[in-house]
């Protein structure tokens, strides 16, 4: 009988679904199957439930308006959209003789970093591109170095709310606070909650966040090729539209509709995808955020306490410092359930091919599509690996799971110490980039 795989990619996407998720696709797929632009009976009833699924997600983030959540095909989607729709909307506005700064961290992913890069190529001179730094010891970005960064001339300042490397959180409220400061209430506040929605509460008013970028597959359970941008009411006359083409209501308009959703959502949605979303939220709210956290927070413990103690077997794990949020009191401190390490001589996808080949661990070894983090860490290039290997827990793990994972690195760190004869070395897969990435 083949071994039981333990799923621990959860950053990558959570797995497994609760059954409400397919249900409510398989439902959908077979009564429905309208992407809702008509006038007969089903099409109502598809309009009505992505009008669910707003109302669902707006209440669960604190939101001000369900017409304001936007569907996305994930988060790289809706930081896109966040992106390119505010900051050529600012260059439309700004005189040409006044280059508009944008500002992110080191931490960031490349969901933020391309975009920005790609704008600075496009308008060379007139879009100028600032990190800020973070600490590699606490996972922390430097508020300090943040706040020199930004000025009146900041548009945009996009902060990814917990890393995908470290797991580690920001205190999106301190951030908010420093660049209301310090631009005169003139940039915007952009936040990457693709590790953290779903495993941690956000609200969207204490956070004073102006755009909410998050996924619809990983932390809210729902399945891929979703995704979110919730823009705060009266941003969204600070942006342009990036997609134009038909909503299914006011045809006769040749230009993209003034109003949410429809203004910011062109072409047939999604729908059999939204069904499964809305019923992942509903699941989460069902459990209560503060039994998921809770349940996430003893599982990312019991792994970086487990991993930790393999120091003297050659393992390090990144940014330790920051505890689990255990019980639940304030988002702003702690981490998720994402957890990198890697071996003084084990190179990280090696470290990923045992761990499946021999223990049947699911994880992922790399650069994470976060190469500033990994720079900073020291992991970006070392001799030969990049990156790290990333445990990442979700709420259907047990503690087996975080125990069975442990002794796995416990054992190939073993084998290591005692010869290569005793190693199970294995090559690592080949890695070479793919035509299409995963997504965000």
């Amino acid at each position: 009988m083949t071994a039981e795989r333990i799923y621990l990619d959860n950053a990558a996407t959570s797995r497994p679904k609760p059954p409400e998720v397919l249900e409510a696709m398989i439902d959908y797929s077979r009564h429905l199957g309208t992407p809702g632009r008509g006038a007969y009976a089903e099409a109502s009833q598809t309009r009505n439930l992505l009008t669910r699924c707003r109302e669902r997600l707006n209440a669960f983030i604190d939101g001000d308006d369900p017409n304001h959540i936007i569907f996305t095909l994930n988060t790289t989607d809706a930081m896109n959209l966040a992106i390119w729709g505010t900051l050529t909307h600012r260059l439309d506005h700004a005189a040409a003789s006044s280059p508009i700064e944008v500002v992110t961290s080191e931490l960031d992913h490349n969901s933020a970093l391309r975009p920005f890069n790609a704008l600075a190529e496009r308008f060379p001179g007139r879009v100028v591109q600032k990190r800020a730094r973070f600490n590699a010891d606490t996972g922390r970005i430097d508020l300090d170095h943040l706040s020199s960064l930004i000025s009146p001339a900041t548009a945009l300042v996009a902060v990814i709310h917990a890393s995908n490397v470290t797991g580690v959180l920001q205190d999106a409220a301190h951030i908010a606070r420093i660049i209301r400061a310090r631009s005169d209430n003139r940039a915007l506040f952009l936040l990457d909650a693709a590790q953290s929605l779903g495993h941690v509460p956000i609200s969207v008013r204490d956070a004073d966040v102006d755009l909410l970028a998050m996924p619809g597959h990983k932390g809210l359970l729902g399945p891929t090729g979703t995704g979110v941008l919730y823009i705060r009411p009266g941003v969204e006359r600070l942006m342009l539209t990036v997609r134009q083409g038909g909503t299914g209501f006011r045809s006769e308009l040749e230009q993209m509709p003034d109003f949410l959703p429809d203004r910011f959502e062109p072409g047939s949605h999604n729908a059999v995808g939204i069904a499964g979303l809305s019923e992942g939220i509903a699941y989460l709210q069902r459990a209560g955020m503060p039994a998921v956290v809770r349940h996430e927070a003893e599982l990312t413990n019991m792994l970086l306490d487990g991993l930790s103690a393999l120091a003297p077997l050659g393992v390090r794990v990144l940014s330790p410092a920051a505890r689990a949020l255990n019980p639940v009191d304030s988002a702003s401190v702690g981490r998720v359930g994402v957890v990198s390490f890697t071996h003084d001589t084990i190179p990280a996808a090696t470290l990923g091919d045992l761990l499946e080949r021999d223990h049947n661990i699911l994880s992922r070894a790399g650069l994470h599509c976060a190469p500033a983090a990994h720079t900073t860490l020291g992991t970006r290039e070392t001799p030969g690996a990049l990156g790290a290997a990333r445990l990442s827990v979700g709420p259907f793990n047990t503690p087996s799971d975080i125990r069975a994972a442990i002794a796995a690195v416990t054992t190939i760190c073993e084998q290591a110490a005692a010869g290569p004869d005793a190693s199970h070395h294995v090559q690592p897969r080949d890695r070479t980039p793919r035509t299409h990435a995963p997504a965000h």
